[in-house]
């Protein structure tokens, strides 16, 4: 009889073991997905090699949201942070490295240099069904984005970072709170 006991309680184990294992696998391809970050041009808000959770729910993108962009299938995926939606205008004053989204000077307390303009030469108009991303990293040559390449269809869009999973010695959190 308590050898019955030991064989149930061992299967009983061995079920939620399983159905544990079977929970996180279908929430990591369904809704949720780890993505590395490679490269500096999310610095000073992400660093090279920090790993993210990123939410592969369907949403509706917003300024400031940091957003992981399909590149294909050949190549990696891009970590930026969307600054206008369709409809918005974008101007970078050349002089100052200012960001001005619909007329007026963004506070972007996480960019820590001048924002380059790139190739982008004149003021944007966000296409529907686009949004305009940009680095943190705005020097020139630092990141890759719509300064560069223009504004980006939101189908192209894989999710939204939302969690910061490793290193464990920074914050988790990826939005400033105040």
């Amino acid at each position: 009889m308590v050898k019955n006991k030991k064989i149930s309680s061992i299967y009983e184990w061995i079920g939620c073991i399983t159905a544990a294992l079977l929970a996180i696998t279908l929430l990591f391809t369904f809704c949720f997905r780890l993505v590395n970050v490679d490269g500096t041009s999310m610095v000073s808000t992400l660093q090279h090699g920090e790993r993210l959770i990123l939410s592969r729910f369907p949403y509706t993108p917003a300024r400031g949201d940091i957003v992981v962009i399909s590149q294909g299938e050949d190549r990696e995926p891009l970590i930026k942070r969307v600054i206008g939606l369709a409809g918005d205008t974008i101007r970078i004053e050349k002089e100052t490295g200012d960001v001005f989204l619909n007329g007026k000077k963004l506070i972007e307390n996480y960019v820590h240099t001048p924002t380059a303009t790139e190739k982008m030469k004149e003021e944007v108009t966000v296409p529907e069904n686009h949004v305009f991303v940009m680095g943190d990293n705005r020097g020139a040559g630092h990141s890759l984005d719509s300064r560069t390449f223009g504004c980006i269809e939101e189908s192209l869009l894989v999710g939204k970072a939302v969690f910061r999973l490793f290193p464990l010695n920074r914050a988790g959190g990826l939005y400033d709170e105040s």
